[in-house]
């Protein structure tokens, strides 16, 4: 071997222990970096903390009615913020933390104890929320209500992910952080039991079976997250003599574990296939149906998990699309992957489209926005007009009260709305305050003559006069009987 040979075996393997060494650094920092040991509690410590949040008695029932209370004033009223606050008050966490953990450690006393206190809390629950819905005026099935009947995978996800996060924050020396009320968010325990209680109230079985069954996904899987991470912590756990016992609780773990992730993964596929027809029918409509002459009004599509129902309607005005038009627009389906779909396009002034219930109510619809502009642009030209004219007879009247009585030496002179208890406007008040030289200035009869002559020039329905005397040195009115009679028409 050539000394140019050993000399390259050398620099080889030196390149190799120098890659060995970048590698071994980088193993390292990440390790360092993803370690959950470097501030983490005693296993005693986490086990009893969790233990004490197991328990549903005195002041941890009463929070929970109280919860479940509010957590269903926010569905009934579809309040986002009342939901999120019940959702922090709510202590639903604490038993099925219970479950998770006494599995991992092999703690079966504390997994019968979990569970018994999560069932009665269940129960719990769903007996205040059905009275409260039971007794609530309110019956419309608002959208907060309806968000949580339909579960898919991704709550499953939502409540893994959530989970593991809780039960991390659980097992640090501090738990002081805004871990564990954004878990309890996140999750959402609290609405989905709501929510079946209002099933239970109305008679929606389909609410309350959707309901109840996402409030089963995020509690087997935030129970399943705290079991990952308890064993990926390498807790203790007690020795079991009954080996078998041991395997069958396992066994049950896994298979509620497949049998609440299958639906939930059915659904997710039949939603996911919905929002890729309706996005794809969306474009269709919009890049195809573009007319000069011709305008879509309205559409709408109907989606057929089977695949042979699917359905797109259009609703035309304008000019009518002659058959190779629409013939045209229908074999571009397959270049936005609607085959299959079927294409209905009803026009104006075709036979039927003049029944079609759609086109009536857009154009109920349109004309109802028109009526309501007019109606405000009226009120608000009279409006205008009123001031217009008030200011004008303001200024005008003013200037001829001077000119006619060379003894008013001041003129305050005001106009108002007269409105009944309904808020109606019955009538318009015309207030002047005239200032004079001298209290003798004007007669009775000169007055009597003012007011009449006030009536007429402003249009008003009713006059109030009043008469003050400037050389009056304590400034007060000297207001006789008789000026403050009210004239109307």
């Amino acid at each position: 071997m050539s000394m140019n040979d050993d000399k390259y075996d050398i620099d080889h393997q030196r390149e190799q222990r120098q890659m060995k060494s970048i590698f071994g650094s980088l193993i390292s920092f990440l390790r360092n970096r993803f370690d959950l040991n470097e501030d983490k509690a005693e296993q005693n410590e986490v086990v009893e903390n969790i233990r004490k949040g197991v328990e549903f008695r005195g002041t941890n029932l009463w929070i929970l009615m109280f919860a479940i209370v509010v957590a269903s004033v926010g569905l009934n009223v579809n309040s986002t913020a009342v939901i999120i606050g019940a959702m922090l008050i709510s202590p639903l966490m604490g038993p099925i933390m219970g479950i998770g953990l006494a599995l991992g450690i092999n703690d079966f006393e504390l997994f019968k104890r979990s569970l018994r206190n999560f069932v009665f809390s269940v129960s719990i629950s769903l007996v205040v929320s059905t009275i409260y819905f039971w007794l609530s005026p309110l019956t419309i099935v608002q959208s907060e209500i309806l968000a949580r009947t339909t579960p898919t995978i991704w709550d499953v996800l939502i409540a893994s992910f959530g989970g593991l996060a809780g039960i991390v924050a659980q097992s640090r020396k501090d738990r002081t952080s805004t871990v564990i009320p954004g878990v309890a968010i996140a999750t959402a325990l609290m609405p989905p039991l709501c929510t079946a209680g209002f099933g239970l109230a109305s008679g929606e079985w389909s609410y309350f079976g959707g309901a109840l069954y996402l409030f089963f996904i995020n509690a087997v899987f935030i129970a399943f997250a705290t079991f990952f991470i308890v064993r990926f912590l390498k807790y203790e756990r007690k020795k079991q003599l009954d080996v078998a016992r041991t395997k069958k609780v396992n066994r049950i773990m896994a298979t509620i574990v497949v049998i609440t992730v299958v639906p939930s993964v059915i659904m997710a596929y039949g939603i996911v296939q919905r929002t890729i027809f309706e996005t794809a029918a969306s474009n269709f409509i919009n890049k195809v149906f573009i007319f000069e002459s011709s305008e879509v009004v309205n559409y709408s599509y109907t989606y057929d998990p089977r695949g042979d129902g699917n359905k797109i309607e259009v609703v035309m005005m304008g000019e009518t699309l002659s058959k190779d038009a629409i013939e045209a627009a229908t074999n571009q389906l397959n270049l936005f992957s609607l085959k299959d779909t079927k294409l209905i396009v009803r026009q104006a002034n075709n036979k039927d489209a003049i029944d079609n219930a759609t086109l009536t109510n857009v154009l109920r619809s349109n004309t109802q926005i028109i009526d309501e502009k007019n109606a405000l642009i009226k009120k608000l030209e009279a409006k205008l007009e009123r001031f217009h004219r008030d200011t004008i007879a303001v200024n005008a009247i003013t200037k001829e009260l001077k000119t006619l009585y060379d003894v008013i030496t001041e003129v305050e002179l005001s106009g108002g709305e007269i409105t009944n208890p309904n808020g109606d406007i019955v009538g318009h008040r015309i207030v002047c305050v005239l200032e004079l030289k001298n209290r003798s200035g004007l007669k009775s009869e000169e007055i009597e003559k003012l007011k009449r002559w006030l009536l007429e020039r402003s249009g008003a329905s009713e006059v109030r006069l009043y008469v003050e005397s400037s050389s009056n040195s304590s400034a007060q009115f000297a207001i006789e009987e008789f000026f403050n009679n009210e004239i109307a028409n």
